[in-house]
Formats: C-alpha cells, structure tokens, sequence
C-alpha cells in the first residue's frame, strides 16, 4: 500500500473508525418530501447525512469524505457534515453557481460565468484556482486535488500531484467531462473514449477495451467507472468489496456515481443500485426506491436526489400565489426524442438565456435567447450539447436566466 495510505487519505475513507464508532443514517424516505429533495445513507459520523431544511429543488448533489454539498435550482449550494477545514463554509456570495464538486477535505462551486469558487483544505493548493479563472464548464474533486474542464475542451488540473493526478495527458484537447478519484484522475473525450492518469496500483487508470462509445465517467478512491451509451456500466480497479461487480442486470443505467469502496447507478425508472462495501449501510437505498434524478457517492455513505424536480404546477393548494419574474410553465412533449419546447413566461423585459444541465450538475449548453419582452413565449431545445453534438439519453433540467432572475429548473427526459 505504501505511501498512499496515508492518515488523511484513509479518514477521507472511514477507515480509521471502528465499526462501533460509527453512526449510521437511517435509510428511510418519505414519499411527501418536496420536490428535489437529498435522501442520505451510509456512514452518519458528522452529520453528513443529515440535510439542512428546507431539504427541497435540488437539481445537483456531491459528496465529499465527510460533507455534503447540495445544489439548488435558484443557484446556491447548500453544505452540512464535518466542517474541520471550512469545507462547509460556502463564500459570499453564495449565489450563481452552475454546478459542484466535493474532495475529502475541500469543496468547489462553478459559477454561471465560467469561474471557480473553492473552499476547504488547502494545504496542497487544491483551493487555488489556477488563472485564468475563467471559461470553465464543468468541475470536479478528487481527495486533495481538483480539476475543471474549460470551454475550449482542455482540463486543468491543481493541488496534490504526488502520483502525477494533475498531470492531463497530451493531447490536451477534445474532452467533454471531468471526474476525480482518490489519486487519480478521469476525462470523458469527445470521441467517447476515456482518459485516465495519476495512481494507477490497482488498475484504476487502465480502461477495459474496447475503449469507446462512453457517455459519463465517475471516479471512486481506487476504481473507476464509465457509463455506455447502451445504458451498461463498466468498472475497473481495486475491487476488494466488489465495487466493480456491477450487479444484473446491466442495464438501462442513465449515471454513475463512485464512493469510496462502493458505487452507485442511476436507471431510467428512477431506482438507484449500489453495490461493493456496505459496512455502513451505504448500498442500503432508501423505499421507496423510486423516482430518483441523480446520485453521489461519498467516503462511506451515498446520496441522491429524489421526487420530480419541476417549476410546472408545483404550487400546492392554498399557496398565495409566487412573485416570480421568470417561470418555466411547460415542456412538451416531455419525454422526448429530440427536439422538445419549453414554454416560459417573464414577466421583466431583457436578454434571456436557457441553460441545459445533466444529473451531475454539469452545465451541457448555455443557449442565448435574445431580447425578450414580458409575456409568454416558447423555445426549443434540439438535444445538441455546446459543441453541436447529440446529448446522450438521460435526465436534463433546463433553467432560463435573465438580467436579475432565473427559474426554477425543470426536468425532461431524452430518450433517443
């Protein structure tokens, strides 16, 4: 094991806590919770299971080794669980963020102008963004080391570079995704082939052939995961607790999530799977397991985002009527096969733009709508990606920002 197995390394893990000294989250879910709503399960030691109120429109969610990270719809992030470091503490202002990534000890918001806020432990640069801190896309931690993904389609890469986790491969170029392991490090290219770099000891680097046709990447500490486009998950690395057995059948699977020595899928029914260790009941799902939007894993414990996270017809009866500037009124048809129509109202004139987010909170396209008088009005989205290319099958939110208000999100699902 060697160096790698160092103190920090292995609290962001559990693995320096016995078996007694754990508290566990009950793996419970109501079924009249709000709508996108986090349910947590697994290792509960700090609190990291437990989701501040009002638990309620989150579209994204991450887990780090011991805190929870939780995106809403309006743009901020929610952060509970071990705060030794400041993990938790989101900086001011907490608003426009676009997407999230969790490490062991430090945390990442991307912003809606392409820039990177990063808080946390910092002791090996993780937190330093790199300049220019501009024209990022999407983001992701490892266990002290972050990346993010630039429009230009390059990754960057910063902090603990010990087993070569920040060193991006050349060609630099052509990626379309980004996932952090526990020392090394995943990028999804737009030829649908998977790059992987950095720890490599039990193989977690070495993608199983044939290496293509790959829609989504995730990274756990040891293993690694990558998602077809014919709904099947493929695993390779450390497999000790049999977090790369994935289980029958292997299908119908729209993301992937990696923990620590366990990992997570996503179906297109909305149940979620988890297998490999489950010490701690972090393979337990919560009933009902139904109606689920996205997953994560952290050290010792998962979550995932569940009922239907809309901005359509979520009022309940007696609720006064909501002041909004900017509401997203209906999809149709939703599902779909390319393309769909989102009808809208605003209610303040200005320049307008729609934003198309995956499961995993990375922003797919950013559309601008031009100037827009108040009233209703309707756009279509044509499933293409920023760069022009077809979305992959799966779960979308779509969001509409204006000059000083955006939506909520809504969700629609993609089936080609």
């Amino acid at each position: 094991m060697g160096r790698h197995w160092s103190v920090a390394g292995m609290l962001c893990l559990g693995m320096l806590i016995s078996n007694a000294g754990i508290v566990r989250s009950q793996p419970l879910r109501s079924s009249s919770t709000s709508p996108g709503s986090i349910a947590a399960w697994g290792d509960n030691s700090y609190s990291q299971c437990n989701v501040p109120a009002p638990n309620g429109y989150f579209i994204s969610v991450g887990g780090g080794g011991y805190h929870s990270l939780g995106l809403r719809s309006d743009g901020t992030i929610a952060a509970w669980g071990w705060n030794s470091n400041g993990q938790c503490n989101i900086p001011a202002p907490n608003a426009g963020f676009a997407a999230l990534g969790a490490g062991c000890y430090h945390s990442l918001g991307l912003k809606s102008d392409g820039t990177i806020a990063a808080w946390g432990y910092n002791l090996y640069g993780q937190c330093t963004v790199p300049l220019p801190n501009s024209n990022f896309t999407a983001v992701a931690g490892g266990d002290f080391h972050s990346l993010g993904l630039k429009s230009d389609k390059t990754i960057v890469a910063w902090g603990k570079n010990a087993d070569g986790q920040c060193s991006v491969p050349l060609p630099n170029a052509n990626f379309t995704a980004v996932a952090g392991g526990g020392y090394h490090s995943l990028g999804l290219k737009s030829d649908s082939t998977i790059v992987a770099w950095g720890w490599n000891d039990n193989g977690q680097c070495t993608v199983p052939s044939p290496n293509d046709d790959f829609i989504a990447i995730a990274g756990g500490f040891m293993h690694s995961l990558g998602l077809k486009s014919n709904g099947t998950v493929v695993a390779w690395g450390a497999n000790d607790y049999g977090q790369c057995d994935v289980p029958s059948p292997n299908s119908n699977f729209i993301a992937i999530a990696g923990g620590g020595y366990h990992s997570l899928g996503l179906k297109s029914d909305g149940t979620v799977v988890a297998w490999g260790s489950n010490d701690y009941g972090q393979c337990n799902i919560p009933a009902p397991n139904t109606g689920f939007l996205a997953v994560s894993g952290g050290g010792e414990y998962s979550l995932a985002i569940g009922t239907e996270v809309t901005a359509i017809n979520d009022a309940k009866p007696g609720d006064a009527p909501r002041a909004v500037s900017l509401e997203i009124l209906s999809l149709s048809p939703n599902p779909f096969s390319p393309p769909t129509e989102i009808h809208f109202e605003t209610r303040e004139p200005g320049n307008l733009a729609m934003e198309i987010y995956d499961v995993s909170g990375r922003r797919v396209a950013a559309i601008p709508l031009g100037y827009m008088e108040p009233g209703r009005h309707r756009v279509r989205w044509d499933g293409r990606d920023a760069s022009g290319a077809d979305a992959a099958s799966g779960m979308y939110f779509v969001r509409l920002r204006g000059p000083s208000a955006q939506s909520l999100a809504a969700k629609m699902l993609l089936v080609r």
